[in-house]
């Protein structure tokens, strides 16, 4: 029964000071037993202001957030699903990248985030991703992690269940829905749509999650949570401060539910 590491993070505008949370959480991890450590949306940089945001944001070889956490987990041993990260991509736009990293330090997936969040909230809150991120346009999955088959995901996709009809379709293990969710959002949908893919997929859900007060002035839900396949909460880092959870993942619970509950087998084309 693999042991899992999740960090909830505040991150800020300083790319050195947020690789220094990374590098320490992964060697931490690793120290506790963990096989593998998720962490958060824009685990390496979380500024909106975008003009100063720009002067930070690399290619991907040169982002050190990626430099560190990979060069982390080859000396760890560790498994690492590095929830997102900005970093330079083709035109103009940026992309909202996750990783997951394995335990020689090798890149074995990338997942560019599809739904680009472009909203307007009650709060005065308005935001628009699509004016600085490119959206990404393939489903991706991870064979053989420490978790079995892997989804990924990142953040507003949760809203968008094709897509997570796409990775029950392909019998994901797990799925991984790193955060940065508002506040107001987070207290109304995150624990419901959260426990909902995890049933629909019959798979357990990851959900590294940003928390609290942030130094581009936002604030963020935090409720980092590990769910099993029956929906049933297994970790929730409440919405207070950062920090690292564990949690077991008992890949035979996959198939107890799946077969007590057969809804992926029993899927069929809806009638048009």
């Amino acid at each position: 029964m693999p042991k899992i590491a999740v960090l909830q993070m505040t991150s800020g505008i300083d790319p050195e000071a947020n690789a220094d949370v990374l590098a320490e959480a992964v060697e931490r991890a690793a120290g506790e037993g963990a096989e593998m450590l998720f962490t958060p949306e824009m685990s390496g940089l979380l500024d909106r202001d975008r003009k100063r945001a720009a002067a930070s944001i690399q290619r991907e070889e040169d982002t050190a957030a990626l430099t560190r956490v990979r060069n982390a987990a080859h000396k760890a041993g560790i498994w690492v699903s590095l929830g997102s990260l900005a970093v330079e991509s083709e035109g103009t736009r940026w992309a909202n990248r996750a990783f997951v990293i394995d335990l020689l330090g090798q890149i074995v997936a990338r997942y560019d985030k599809i739904h680009m969040f472009d909203v307007d909230l009650a709060s005065g809150e308005s935001w628009r991703e699509s004016n600085a991120y490119k959206s990404g346009a393939h489903v991706v999955t991870v064979d053989d992690t420490p978790v079995g088959k892997l989804g990924l995901t990142v953040c507003y996709d949760i809203r968008f269940p094709a897509l997570f009809e796409a990775l029950g379709r392909a019998r994901c293990d797990s799925i991984a829905i790193p955060a940065a969710f508002t506040v107001p959002t987070g207290k109304a949908h995150w624990h419901v749509l959260q426990r909902a893919r995890a049933i629909e997929a019959s798979a357990f859900v990851v959900a590294a999650a940003q928390v609290g007060e942030h130094a581009d002035g936002r604030r963020t839900y935090g409720h980092s949570l590990v769910i099993d396949p029956w929906g049933e909460v297994s970790l929730d880092m409440g919405g207070e401060k950062p920090g690292l959870g564990f949690a077991d993942i008992d890949l035979a619970r996959i198939a107890e539910v799946r077969a007590q509950v057969p809804s992926l087998a029993n899927r069929c084309e809806i009638p048009k």
